[in-house]
């Protein structure tokens, strides 16, 4: 049998069936010698390394509109621990296994970009075959920045001065790390409506303010006084909001706690894509540096940013809203405890007053 395949085609597959030829029954080449129409060819195959936070994948987003931009007839990897939240323009959004890291020893991409210092990424590094690669690898047991590019981001990473003397916003950072110029380029997240979740106890008629009243475990010096939640929160329904308490499993005795306290509305915690939509429900959301707040800039949400230990330039909070500190500068930089507990300085009124200022401008 004499057929032609075109294996560079983006919908080429070679175990299974492409999808242009299971729903129109199209080959890459017919018997009369025409290509088929849905023929997309690749011209570079791109990776990109970021295994970190749920967080720390949706803020590393916006490098995919450059991407796309520079390279539009690219296919893009992305090697990741949380696959199902990188977005759909990615052609492989591979999970961190051994049988993905097979398949990639075995690729060879035009470019790699190592945007993560832990080991095992950058000890991948070393062995992925590629004529470009940007951002960390492994060196004597130990990440190191591949060129010029990387340093700024590896230096602020050893040293607390050099960390809080930084100017640049994390997307500036990444894209530099990649040779690239930051111009703005959002995150990019799907706030998963498909998915058909509903929410009946959420008028329509008033403004939904989310409370994210969690920060993960390891640094609990973020962490806003829970007399503090309460009381916001019942200003906040004074003034005819509906305050939506948000968290996770951690947080759920918690807000049970503020919402029999305060009446907020508490649905529970949910799996990533349902939080994901219950955060879509929110005009504004006001939360400590979590996943919750990556999940709200990349919702284009308004946004009260509570911080303490890092630094504010990290944060692009792309005209959405303001960071909140405590009066005076602590002394917790980076620390998961607070000596001096520096978030109680933090006045309840303060926060609203912020959240009436974002909701009335314009």
């Amino acid at each position: 049998m004499d057929i032609v395949l075109k294996t560079d085609c983006r919908y080429f597959r070679g175990d299974i069936p492409c999808k242009p030829h299971k729903q129109h029954g199209v080959h890459c080449v017919d018997t009369n010698g025409a290509v088929c129409p849905h023929y997309t060819p690749v011209t570079k195959k791109i990776l990109i390394i970021k295994l970190g936070a749920i967080g720390d994948v949706i803020r590393t987003t916006p490098l995919l509109h450059r991407i796309k931009s520079e390279y539009p007839e690219a296919q893009i990897w992305w090697l990741t621990l949380t696959p199902d939240i990188v977005p759909s323009m990615v052609d492989y959004s591979l999970d961190f296994s051994s049988r993905n890291l097979l398949v990639l020893e075995q690729t060879h991409f035009d470019v790699v970009y190592n945007l993560d210092k832990d080991r095992e990424a950058c000890a991948l590094m070393n062995i992925l075959s590629a004529d470009i690669k940007k951002g960390f690898y492994l060196k004597n047991g130990r990440c190191a920045p591949l060129d010029n590019d990387a340093e700024h981001k590896y230096l602020t990473g050893i040293f607390d001065d050099l960390s809080k003397k930084n100017t640049k916003s994390y997307p500036e950072e990444i894209f530099e790390i990649c040779g690239l110029t930051f111009a703005g380029e959002h995150y990019i997240l799907d706030n998963f409506a498909h998915e058909g979740y509903i929410w009946p106890k959420l008028s329509k008629k008033k403004i939904v303010i989310g409370l994210n009243t969690g920060c993960g475990g390891r640094w609990t010096s973020r962490l806003w006084p829970e007399k503090y939640w309460i009381t916001l929160a019942r200003r906040l329904k004074k003034a005819g909001y509906i305050p939506l308490l948000l968290g996770g499993e951690r947080e759920h005795k918690k807000n049970l706690k503020i919402a029999r306290a305060s009446g907020a509305r508490y649905f529970g915690h949910f799996p990533l894509h349902q939080f994901i939509n219950l955060v879509d429900q929110c005009t504004l959301v006001v939360t400590a540096v979590t996943m919750a707040m990556h999940i709200t800039i990349g919702l284009k949400k308004k946004i009260v940013l509570f911080n303490n230990i890092f630094n504010r330039n990290e944060f692009e909070l792309y005209g959405l809203g303001e960071i909140i500190e405590p009066e005076e500068e602590c002394e917790c930089f980076f620390s998961p405890t607070c000596p001096n507990d520096c978030m109680s300085t933090i006045e309840p009124h303060r926060v609203f007053e912020t959240i009436h200022h974002l909701l009335s401008a314009k």
